[in-house]
């Protein structure tokens, strides 16, 4: 990879990329070509691919868990795909399992700090206090210290990935145990997959279609490019040379806001008063209108529109299928198949909606709630441990390619205009 890269810059370097527009500078840079991100590309049309593939193709391609009705893939399997470009073997994604099994332990001040922490801080603001404690562990911040060729960065940063991504269903579970719980949270079981460790620390493993939905979930938001806040700030934020764990516990800082990933709490929050509003069965005529009334009120509809997607998000479709498979006469799902029917004619005839159809965050709060995890503020947290899947392989292969900080150029807008042309 490394010397593609270095061929590519030689031979192409000065090729231009495209225009940059004043709109899109203060846009929040919407379509421009900028970052480097290997393992997905999102296609507004078509939504998003892992290393080619679509999510039905990854369902079929990616190894399933070995047991009984096991038809989802496994995350550590996205994880490989990601990173190397290659589909593991079933074999190879078992031994997998097991080596984060065998990093799983977390450290005891982490485990302190994270029993110390008041049960009214938000989860997410836990999550990321208790990643950002594990830089005592980190391999890559003491090879740098001691000096280590910068050639051998990529090597460190791929253990603490490891680490990392090991220690996250820990980390989370006892979050949610402690918040919501008794605070007990279960062994790591050596012989089971990371999704069923992360259900059974969180209390759900004796329900084995929570165990697949944890499976499917944790693939299907791992990545989703490198311009979303997360991913951006986890690769700026790494671009420094700061360890994983710290570049990790930034992007979760962005994935904490409103409109990335708490995004989905906020689509259940509306639901639910959409629900108390004019009931859980409305008629169409009904739901249309309410539609219009949020809209007409200044509001948008939660969960409708994405940034580059112009199309209905394949990880939406991917969670719907579930729900008609597991799911179908659960109230909740019915309404929001209901709202999927009706939203997007509602949006296009506002007018003010670039996309008018339903994203990730419109479906999984849903899918939560019928297994019974219904503690909403802790959702963000079940999107984070899933980021990690996508994000590091990138900082990993950020550092094999030797990739340098990060430093694009910015201006006042006393200087856009003068570019510009304009008078203020």
């Amino acid at each position: 990879m490394a010397e593609k890269v270095k061929k590519l810059r030689a031979e192409y370097g000065d090729r231009s990329l495209g225009e940059v527009t004043l709109a899109q500078a203060y846009g929040g840079m919407r379509g421009i070509k900028g970052l480097v991100w290997e393992g997905s590309v999102l296609d507004p049309e078509e939504g998003i691919r892992f290393r080619g593939q679509t999510i039905p193709e990854i369902q079929k391609s990616l190894p399933s868990a070995p047991e009984e009705n096991a038809s989802e893939p496994l995350p550590e399997a996205l994880f490989w795909l990601l990173l190397t470009g290659e589909v593991p073997t079933a074999t190879q994604v078992a031994e997998l399992s097991k080596e984060l099994a065998a990093r799983s332990e977390l450290p005891a001040h982490v485990k302190d700090l994270i029993d110390r922490s008041p049960s009214h801080l938000h989860p997410m603001a836990q999550f990321a206090i208790a990643i950002n404690a594990l830089e005592s562990e980190s391999s890559f911040a003491k090879a740098y210290e001691r000096g280590v060729n910068k050639k051998e960065y990529w090597n460190y940063t791929f253990e603490d990935s490891l680490d990392l991504i090991a220690r996250l269903p820990n980390i989370a579970s006892r979050i949610y145990r402690n918040i919501f719980k008794d605070g007990k949270v279960a062994p790591t079981d050596s012989n089971k997959d990371w999704s069923y460790n992360l259900a059974n620390k969180l209390g759900y493993a004796d329900n084995h279609e929570f165990v697949e939905l944890m499976r499917l979930y944790m693939t299907i938001h791992s990545d989703h490019e490198g311009g979303n806040v997360s991913a951006h700030t986890t690769h700026l934020v790494g671009s420094a040379l700061s360890s994983p764990y710290l570049s990790f516990a930034a992007g979760l800082n962005g994935l904490a806001g409103p409109l990335h990933g708490r995004a989905n709490q906020e689509v259940l929050e509306w639901i639910f008063k959409l629900r108390d509003d004019i009931g859980v069965a409305p008629t169409n005529e009904q739901l249309e209108k309410y539609l219009w009334d949020t809209l007409n009120s200044g509001r948008v509809v939660p969960g409708y529109g994405h940034a580059v997607l112009r199309k209905t998000d394949p990880r939406y479709t991917a969670q719907r299928e579930f729900a008609l498979k597991h799911l179908p006469n659960y109230d909740l799902f019915k309404l929001v198949a209901q709202i999927y029917e009706i939203a997007p004619k509602v949006l296009t005839e506002h007018g003010k909606t670039k996309n008018p159809w339903p994203n990730v965050d419109s479906h999984s709060g849903v899918l939560l709630q019928y297994y019974g995890l219904t503690e909403q503020s802790f959702y963000t947290v079940l999107f984070g441990v899933s980021r990690a899947l996508g994000v590091l392989p990138q900082l990993i292969i950020d550092r094999a390619v030797g990739l340098p900080i990060e430093r694009p150029k910015s201006f006042s807008t006393e200087k856009y205009a003068a570019l510009v042309g304009a008078k203020l």
